[in-house]
């Protein structure tokens, strides 16, 4: 896929070329299309949902979640995910580094890795790698350009894509139609030699037919531990352009490039004894990221409106160290290079048509998704250096392994919003999906003697294809008995492709089968949300995750004489998620005074999820019956916002049961890829002050500096146990003009 097809989607777009400037202005003017409106936004409560209807999107019947950003005082110059999703039920988090450079966050059971199991957005269109063949988030947006997150959960499936855990939405702080000229900036200090720099202009030109956002942060670190610095850049541009009453053009450009030094994984042994030592001094990370995205608004009428969104990524990732087991001295021989290339393009389109039956609103969603992905993954030697040398030493002819990996997507998917009464709603959809993965190079097989020289090397050459097509379906209901109080039930069908990396990477921790299958399932909801006048806000829910042939690790024995243990990655067994998920928040003196005027306001929430998550139905008796990897049964985060005048205090802390690294729920093991996570909790103390245009912020990240790790690697960042940082304190200082 080449620039070319993008430009030529683009341009092929049916109402590109329509203006309709003879018609006249509505009330649904192209120039609020893109504003998101949430319930609940002016009861002051940083927890919000979408309303039925919003932006190109319909989300009645279903769980919705919004984090408003600017009501909450957070560690936003890190992306600290303890505190910005503090709020989202049922998250297990995975802290890989301190910097907030990649997210990793896991919903209801469903693992966290690079948040792959979430559809992840940013503004509507995708993000990821690959949305199907290799959905990993490398690139996380910077919190101090957001406006909100959005979250939706498995019935997403339906307007978004077929994966089991919902969308994740990031949308960014939209260009200014009101303030002529607007600067930000931000610099933020802090622990461990941090330092951030976030700045942004936005305003509008040519009486506000042309407005604009743009912003560019920086930031470098050394890290909590040894080996572990880091440096970041990242810039953002999102041009608006008027064009007629009715149509509205949209350009976004993303560049993100990091390069991170990995301290590597622990033994549980050295994990106990210092946390924060390394054992690997010569592992890289570096990612590069591109994003274009052009959209396209256009209004028919006060009832009808239009969105089209292309997008294209252009993107690398590399990886680059000692791939073998933390238990295993690092001799100083050649290092193991994965480089991953990632080129795709897509196009979405929706329109959105509003009428009245029997009085009542109705609306349909029609929509269809074309996209192409091209990724190239390599694996061989590079230097036996310490630096990070991201190259080859025989390009040509890698020692392990060099495929491409084209993919398509085709989809049509359409969804109604029956309003049956002024109290019930009924919201069916479908969703017509078409996958082609192909897989296409060669890998070798080696054999080596007891110094390391090549014995044996066979070269295999293949190529591979599979094609699928099918149909989901799902419902979704809401019933409002009265104002403030609104029961939800939603079920839809789910479908997980097999990534490329279950295809072929080579890694001397895992094994991966030859027949490994695409997953399949559902999931379903039932809720109550409530909300007393701004005093108290609540939300209950029950869900059930039915994930059929699920794919996970299981621990596996050589033969003899060695009988060293390995994970075994296959379609394991079926997979059963049930749980409970409730959060509330309350405004404690407006409870307690009532409605009387002051300037103080004090609110306390509790987020709690209750999880168990099973395999079933399997001939493993190794495994039938154990929980699922990565699945604490329990996540509790609580906490406390103060604010007077200008100054605003939060107090957050999360705690996380034990959890298992692989299916066979295994306690502990030589390699430490395997083995227990034990439970832990963590603290979080912010502060924010704001005086006109001058802002102050104050942060410690875990307070009571605990000794705790939320994964184990099996490769990069690890493999093995990878450390949580301990207590860190940063500094902000900026203004806003």
């Amino acid at each position: 896929m080449n620039l070319k097809l993008f430009g030529f989607l683009l341009l092929s777009t049916p109402l590109f070329a329509q203006t309709a400037d003879s018609l006249p202005p509505s009330d649904s003017s192209g120039q609020t299309l893109r504003e998101v409106v949430v319930q609940g936004n002016g009861d002051g409560f940083a927890a919000a949902h979408l309303r039925q209807v919003e932006d190109f999107g319909i989300y009645a019947g279903k769980k919705t979640e919004v984090v408003e950003l600017d009501k909450i005082a957070a560690n936003t110059s890190t992306n600290n995910p303890r505190q910005v999703f503090g709020r989202v039920t049922g998250l297990n988090i995975w802290e890989s580094d301190g910097a907030g450079l990649q997210l990793g966050i896991g919903g209801r059971g469903l693992n966290p890795n690079r948040t792959a199991n979430f559809n992840t957005r940013q503004n509507g269109y995708d993000i990821s790698a690959d949305a199907l063949g290799y959905p990993e988030s490398y690139y996380t947006p910077p919190i101090e350009a957001l406006d909100r997150i959005e979250i939706v959960r498995g019935a997403a499936s339906l307007q978004y894509g077929t994966q089991f855990g919902g969308l994740l939405n990031f949308r960014f702080k939209q260009p200014s139609d009101v303030q002529k000229f607007g600067v930000t900036a931000r610099q933020t200090v802090g622990s461990w030699g941090y330092f951030g720099s976030f700045n942004s202009v936005s305003g509008h030109l040519n009486k506000q037919r042309i407005s604009y956002y743009t912003c560019f942060q920086y930031k470098r670190g050394d890290g909590w531990r040894p080996n572990s610095g880091f440096d970041y850049r990242f810039a953002y541009a999102d041009v608006h352009w008027q064009a007629t009453k009715r149509l509205m053009l949209e350009l976004e450009l993303t560049r993100m490039d990091y390069e991170a030094q990995q301290p590597g994984g622990l033994t549980d042994k050295l994990f106990e004894t210092d946390a924060r030592q390394s054992v690997r001094a010569r592992n890289w990370f570096g990612v590069q990221w591109n994003l274009g995205a052009v959209q396209l608004n256009y209004t028919f009428s006060e009832k009808t409106r239009l969105n089209v969104r292309t997008f294209g990524l252009l993107a690398t990732r590399q990886s680059l160290g000692n791939l073998e087991r933390i238990n295993v001295v690092d001799f100083g021989g050649n290092r193991t290079m994965i480089d991953g290339q990632f080129k795709n393009v897509g196009q979405e389109a929706r329109i959105i048509h509003q009428y009245t039956r029997r009085s009542l609103p109705q609306t349909l969603l029609l929509g269809y998704r074309l996209y192409w992905g091209n990724t190239g993954a390599a694996q061989g030697d590079a230097s036996n250096g310490s630096g990070p040398d991201f190259a080859f030493l025989h390009p040509d002819d890698l020692e392990n392994s060099d495929y491409v990996f084209p993919s398509q997507n085709q989809a049509l998917f359409a969804e109604h919003l029956f309003q049956l009464s002024s109290k019930w709603s009924l919201t069916p959809g479908l969703r017509l999906e078409r996958i082609v993965t192909e897989a296409t190079g060669y890998y070798k097989q080696r054999v080596l003697d007891a110094a390391g020289n090549v014995v044996v090397e066979n070269r295999i050459d293949e190529s591979r294809s599979r094609q699928r097509a099918f149909l989901i379906g799902g419902v979704g209901a809401a019933w409002k008995p009265r104002e403030g109080v609104e029961w939800y039930a939603n079920a839809s069908q789910n479908y997980r492709a097999i990534n490329f990396s279950d295809l072929r990477i080579d890694n001397p921790n895992i094994v991966v089968d030859t027949n490994i299958q695409d997953e399949r399932g559902f999931s379903a909801d039932l809720g109550l949300k409530f909300n007393k006048n701004g005093l108290f806000v609540a939300e209950v829910n029950a869900f059930y995750i039915a994930y059929n042939g699920r794919i996970g690790q299981v621990l596996r024995a050589d033969r003899p004489p060695l009988f060293n243990d390995y994970r075994f990655r296959s379609n394991i067994a079926d997979a059963r998620n049930i749980g409970v998920e409730a959060f509330a928040e309350f405004d404690v003196l407006r409870v307690v005074l009532g409605r009387h005027q002051t300037p103080w306001r004090w609110t306390v929430f509790v987020n709690a999820a209750l999880v168990d998550a099973r395999y079933v139905r399997t001939d493993d008796t190794s495994i039938d019956g154990k929980y699922v990897e990565m699945a604490p049964p329990v996540l509790v985060r609580s906490g406390s916002g103060l604010q007077w005048r200008s100054w605003r205090a939060s107090f957050q802390y999360a705690y996380t049961s034990k959890q298992y690294s692989d299916a066979s729920n295994a306690e502990r093991t030589a390699s430490a890829v395997e083995g227990v996570i034990p439970a832990y909790g963590v603290a979080d103390l912010s502060l924010k002050w704001r005086y006109k245009w001058v802002i102050a912020e104050a942060s410690c990240n875990n307070l009571f500096d605990a000794r705790y790790f939320t994964r184990r690697a099996d490769s990069y960042p690890g493999p093995g146990i990878i450390p949580a940082e301990g207590r860190g304190f940063f500094v902000t200082l900026g203004f806003e003009l």
